[in-house]
């Protein structure tokens, strides 16, 4: 009746993203055979941009995660090279938001490393960071790259320290020492990366000012259970949490900073142990929420009004989950109205899962993509460290996103006997530069560039090789088959 019918459009909420469906790519388009890390911690494992995906891999005598270039789907060879400096396991990996060439990675070895890979991807292992960072006395398990100043790094580990890197001149800043009596699960800085947020196994939730070395709100008991939380920023300034109550069911909790007392919500998701790891979209406003050995992603609209945080849809497969990689905006298919897309981590391969909003048109569908982060930092690290705040630098995603040419990125180490160098000398700022200017800003031997150059060229030309070898023994074997 026409009663009902308008009873129903009072009860159903609006939304653009009601309808939003998750698809597995084909099979083809899976890469395979990848042996995935099988060491026990709750981070993601997995790291993705508009070039690579990052995996973080089994590894015999230390730690090793492979970098594949978007395209090299299908299956990956055991050869195939990794990056391999780190003397134990890796334990988290991030890419640099400003430089898709830029990785960094936290391991059991107690330090973090910062790599520069190749244009095309690796085509032998690496194993010499750009920097390795030292300064932590236990493992480093957490990771996570300023979002709008240019290489500030920040690292937690388990000696319940967070430092905050330049990565620039390879220089420890800021050493968060006294505010964490127990693990850190997690640490999320906030739009524009002028407060950090972090989850404790103390239940602590924290809001803490990096530069100022303060605390600036607190809640205990965030969730009351035992099993880990972790909490992220939205844009709004406001901290979405996940965690267990006392009776082990998951829940995800929205607060507000400015009073911690009570949160705005709690939703109960369900009742299972694996640990949920929330991923958000800033532009949309969709928080999708994957558990860690669970088999599927759950995705929530927040907005501003009561209740605040809207279940919109889950998205399941047969197979548990044991990491997820999450591609920036601007990597994604702006034509196919894709609003997310995960990368899956199985025990033997990765798996990319789309996100999608049904749309008939074609058009460029802009209430879906405003404007978003592009790789533009707004700050340098000095003037962050110095107290300056920068918004993301925001692009439009009509055209698509096509990447820039990448600067060099190198690292200036200060030198120690000159007291006359300032703060804000040119030898402090970081050096990445154009690598056709790359010279100007450090004096370095082109002999060892040259030899690179030359390696590199040897290993694509015995891969060339071994790879006719093969093509002539399947070619036979395939000559045998069809007589």
């Amino acid at each position: 009746t026409p009663k009902t019918k308008r009873y129903m459009r009072r009860v159903v909420r609006q939304s653009k993203f009601r309808h939003v469906f998750g698809q597995a790519v084909k099979n083809d388009q899976c890469y395979d055979d990848i042996r995935v890390s099988r060491v026990t911690w709750d981070s993601a494992f997995c790291a993705v941009n508009p070039k690579f995906v990052a995996i973080i891999i089994e590894a015999s005598g230390g730690g090793a995660f492979l970098i594949l270039p978007l395209h090299k789907s299908g299956r990956i060879d055991k050869s195939y090279p990794t990056v391999c400096g780190h003397t134990g396991p890796v334990l988290d990996i991030d890419w640099c938001p400003h430089n898709d060439q830029v990785i960094a990675s936290g391991s059991e070895d107690c330090t973090v490393m910062v790599w520069q890979i190749p244009e095309n991807g690796l085509v032998t292992s690496m194993s010499e960071p750009v920097v390795v960072l030292e300064g932590h006395s236990k493992r480093v398990g957490i990771i996570t790259w300023h979002p709008t100043a240019r290489n500030v790094l920040l690292s937690a580990g388990c000696d319940n320290q967070i430092i905050i890197w330049n990565v620039g001149t390879g220089e420890a800043i800021i050493t968060l020492e006294d505010m964490h009596p127990d693990v850190i699960y997690n640490v999320c800085w906030n739009r524009n990366g002028s407060l950090i947020c972090t989850a404790c196994k103390d239940k602590f939730i924290r809001v803490i000012d990096p530069r100022k070395e303060t605390i600036i709100a607190e809640k205990e008991k965030a969730h009351e259970g035992a099993r880990p939380m972790r909490a992220i920023f939205l844009a709004d300034g406001n901290i979405l949490t996940t965690g267990f109550s006392r009776m082990s069911e998951r829940q995800l909790a929205l607060w507000n900073i400015q009073n911690m007392e009570e949160p705005l919500t709690v939703n109960e998701v369900d009742t299972s142990n694996g640990v949920l790891l929330p991923f958000y979209d800033p532009d949309t406003n969709v928080v999708y929420i994957c558990g860690k050995g669970d088999s599927s992603i759950r995705y929530f609209e927040i907005t501003d009004e009561a209740p605040y945080v809207h279940f919109l849809n889950t998205f399941v497969t047969k197979e548990p989950q044991r990491g997820m990689g999450y591609m920036p905006k601007r990597g994604l298919d702006v034509n196919k109205c894709e609003i997310a897309r995960f990368y899956k981590l199985h025990e033997r391969k990765c798996e990319p899962i789309v996100m999608t909003v049904p749309r008939k048109s074609d058009l460029f569908q802009d209430d879906l993509y405003p404007d978003t982060a592009g790789p533009e930092a707004s700050l340098e690290a000095e003037e962050w460290f110095e107290g300056k705040n920068g918004d993301p630098i925001l692009i439009s995603l009509k055209n698509g996103y096509v990447p820039g040419k990448n600067r060099e990125f190198k690292v200036v180490k200060k030198n120690i006997l000159d007291h006359k160098v300032t703060k804000n000398t040119e030898n402090s700022k970081m050096c990445i530069s154009m690598p056709n200017k790359s010279l100007s800003c450090l004096p370095q031997k082109s002999e060892t560039k040259l030899e690179e150059i030359l390696k590199e060229i040897k290993s694509l030309k015995d891969l060339v090789s071994s790879q006719e070898k093969r093509i002539i023994q399947l070619e036979e074997q395939m000559s045998k088959i069809a007589i």
